[in-house]
């Protein structure tokens, strides 16, 4: 019988709405949609570990880091720093159901304006490995292929090809212009018609994907409604598979 599970991919804009003085806290609400989401494997993007001028603006803010506050009860949460700003710093998480072997990390920054990196997690799932890959991508075109190509180096590198693989994130991709290079390297995708996720309020384009090896991808869904585009300016996506 096959094994089935999900994986979602949420960029998160650090749990903050708004410009200026009208900015929202929305970090509580996106614990709530997380739990609702349930996936086995949530894989998230713009995280603040830390920011001191938000903690002080917002009354509410929470105590734990958010991909602590964010995990629901009973699973591990693993976060990497990507970027360090004057008052703190934010990086990609992964939430898991299942258990944690080991987690590391590649600066993935192609220029000095953006700083990215990739969070690689080994987990088991029923007995097996499953590496998942957590990415965001830069905004410039030339930055995005050339940081594809390190991560591709990345994974022939430090993953045994025989072994299970996801990467999933917010690529920046507009009109997938990524997915040959990716299906070069034998990772596939759902694709699907209207799997917009960009900008939330009115989606028109798939900016966040969740590509795979080893484990045959069966469908995709897109939460929709007011309450998603209220929380972050991306819609998650959510991708099934079976093992």
């Amino acid at each position: 019988m096959a094994t089935l599970f999900r994986v979602a991919t949420y960029n998160i804009h650090k749990g903050v709405q708004g410009l200026g003085p009208v900015r929202r806290l929305e970090i509580h609400n996106i614990g709530h949609a997380i739990e609702q989401l349930d996936a086995d494997v949530v894989c998230l993007q713009e995280v603040r570990k830390l920011h001191r001028r938000e903690e002080r603006w917002f009354k509410r803010w929470p105590e734990l880091p958010q991909h602590e506050f964010l995990a629901p009860e009973g699973y591990h949460a693993v976060y990497q720093t990507n970027a360090t700003t004057k008052h703190g710093e934010h990086g990609n998480a992964l939430l898991s159901r299942w258990p944690v072997v080991s987690h590391g990390h590649e600066d993935m920054s192609d220029h000095r304006f953006e700083q990215r990196g990739l969070l690689h997690v080994e987990l088991v799932v029923h007995k097996h490995k499953l590496h998942v890959i957590v990415l965001h991508l830069g905004l410039i075109a030339g930055s995005r292929l050339r940081q594809v190509e390190q991560m591709l180096r990345y994974v022939h590198r430090v993953i045994p090809r025989r072994e299970r693989l996801i990467i999933a994130g917010d690529f920046n991709d507009w009109g997938a212009k990524l997915r040959p290079a990716m299906r070069a390297a034998g990772l596939y995708d759902y694709v699907a018609e209207r799997t917009y996720t960009y900008p939330s309020r009115l989606p028109l384009t798939q900016l966040d994907y969740v590509y795979a090896r080893g484990v045959k991808p069966t469908g995709v869904l897109i939460p929709k409604g007011r309450i998603w585009w209220r929380m972050s300016d991306h819609l998650p996506l959510i991708a099934e598979f079976k093992a």
